[in-house]
């Protein structure tokens, strides 16, 4: 392990600052901060159902086979982000940071790339591809809990546009290497009891 640690006069480090002085001056944004930073899993959770949703409902073996990577992407850039955080063991702000607005529950886990960015690029990126206005809405979402994660001290803003980044390459390009596999796959199962889970088109 690198164990890994910005300068205290780094990009990085005086962007945070600026950042954790915004949240001592918002502190009516303190609670939904904390709880969407923590939390916010649910919604994309919830953005991918709602992605096999659109998908069945369209009737698109494509889209469903972008719905049906979704989850799968997810889980597989999580655990691909898992080595490269061991790898580079970058320390928490809040370790290295003194006099900082800590929100965060304070963890030895290192911080770079920030899992929760990684989970919310993979979902983006694969809802992109299966439904554009479920891609933006969840972009927006993604943006957003990136700049929570940041905003109660458990991140850097490079820990969570790196996750971001690393995440929407496992996403697309996932879904683009096994679109033909998964559209076979779809249909295949279409002519099986599973038809109703996969497409609303008659018979």
């Amino acid at each position: 392990m690198l164990a890994f640690t910005p300068s205290s006069g780094s990009v990085w480090t005086t962007a945070f600052l600026e950042v954790n002085t915004f949240a001592r001056h918002t502190p009516w944004l303190h609670t939904p901060m904390r709880l969407y930073a923590n939390d916010g899993i649910v919604l994309f959770a919830v953005l991918l159902l709602a992605g096999w949703w659109s998908a069945r409902t369209r009737a698109s073996t494509t889209a469903m086979a972008a719905a049906v990577w979704a989850p799968l992407g997810m889980l597989i850039a999580v655990a691909v982000n898992q080595p490269v955080v061991a790898a580079v063991g970058e320390t928490r702000p809040y370790a290295t940071l003194a006099n900082i607005l800590v929100l965060a529950d304070r963890t030895t886990d290192p911080s770079f790339p920030s899992d929760h960015a990684t989970m919310a690029g993979a979902v983006t990126a694969a809802l992109w591809i299966a439904d554009r206005r479920l891609g933006l809405t969840s972009a927006v979402a993604a943006v957003v809990l990136a700049f929570a994660r940041v905003y109660i001290g458990a991140h850097y803003p490079h820990d969570v546009l790196a996750g971001l980044a690393l995440g929407a390459l496992i996403g697309a390009g996932g879904s683009y290497l096994t679109r033909h596999l998964l559209t076979t796959a779809i249909q295949g199962l279409t002519g099986t009891r599973l038809r109703l889970l996969l497409t609303t088109a008659p018979r």
